[in-house]
């Protein structure tokens, strides 16, 4: 039987990669760091509280569990917390990457056979990209604290693999669901219209409406992770859709989904809300997942927001 081990199981991926495996018959463990959020997790899991930061910890229980698979999805979860907890963010997301994969590659060492680590990378390792699209090819030039941890994880992930470690990572640019904590901008965004549409009036708080990313469906960039990590050949690979929408276009979206007309009348700015460092766009290339792994693309954007939309209208009886 196959043996994974997933960091951050309890997050947005986490949760949808455990149902995957476990649905194939793969002997799920899950590293989480708190009990919040477990009730998203399938049952059959095998769940291990820790911490990413403590490498002594996470390479004891990479030696008990002996995975096939280890899928890092765990860390810092968003550009904002980073700001708030830099060197957190340096220690959890960037040194905890490189001890799963120090780990990984001795219990290689030991046993003789393969063990494959797929590294959730970000799109944020390119901060202020130099040009658009991005691709596997270009330069790492993060502007905040998670885009240097997860570009440091990055780099790492590379000399791993030198080294013999079939460590791939793929490059995730923003991917949404229902599963979003209402601290990510989309799903405070879906929330906040299926709440105005009920109460028939309120108003969203926002920051920079103009900023432009590249948005996907998560369970689609589960399925490239998979992918990535089972494919006979580790490397790099960009997961995006190949399009920008504006944070106005998906709040529009939204609000349309919910069955409102005039968002701009609920909508307003607030300079709180607004980052330190904002890249004007970020747009993935995803050919290489494309031609290399067989990845068959994400969900189009209209559809990502209706099924946010409706999960949110459902969850309040609307």
């Amino acid at each position: 039987m196959t043996v994974a081990l997933v960091t951050g199981v309890a997050g947005q991926d986490g949760s949808y990669l455990a149902e995957r495996l476990l649905g194939e018959g793969v002997q799920v463990h899950g590293l989480v760091r708190t009990p919040d959020r477990l009730d998203v997790l399938p049952a059959g899991l095998h769940l291990h509280a820790g911490d990413l930061a403590d490498t002594v910890a996470v390479a004891e229980l990479v030696r008990e569990t002996r995975p096939d698979e280890i899928y890092n999805l765990g860390g810092i979860s968003s550009v904002a917390a980073s700001w708030e907890r830099p060197v957190e963010t340096g220690a959890v997301s960037g040194l905890g990457a490189v001890g799963l994969y120090d780990a990984a590659w001795r219990l290689q060492e030991e046993i003789g056979r393969p063990v494959r680590v797929l590294q959730a990378s970000s799109a944020e390792i390119y901060g202020s990209p130099d040009r658009a699209p991005q691709d596997e090819g270009t330069a790492l030039r993060p502007t905040s604290p998670y885009g240097v941890a997860k570009a440091y994880a990055h780099q790492m992930a590379a000399v791993y693999r030198a080294r013999g470690l079939g460590v791939s990572a793929c490059v995730l640019y923003n991917h949404e669901s229902p599963r979003r904590p209402e601290t990510f901008v989309t799903r405070k965004i879906s929330a906040a219209a299926a709440r105005i549409a009920r109460d028939g009036a309120g108003t969203l708080a926002l920051g920079n409406l103009d900023a432009r990313r590249d948005w996907g469906w998560a369970p689609d960039y589960v399925d490239a992770m998979v992918r990535a990590v089972r494919h006979p050949e580790a490397g790099d690979f960009v997961v995006a859709s190949g399009r920008t929408r504006s944070v106005a276009d998906f709040v529009a979206a939204a609000f349309a989904a919910a069955g409102i007309d005039d968002w701009g009348a609920h909508v307003e700015v607030d300079p709180r809300f607004v980052r330190p460092a904002d890249p004007a766009e970020q747009v993935g290339d995803p050919r290489r997942a494309r031609e290399v792994l067989g990845w068959g693309g994400t969900l189009p954007f209209e559809e990502i927001v209706r099924r946010m939309v409706r999960h949110d209208l459902a969850v309040l009886g609307a």
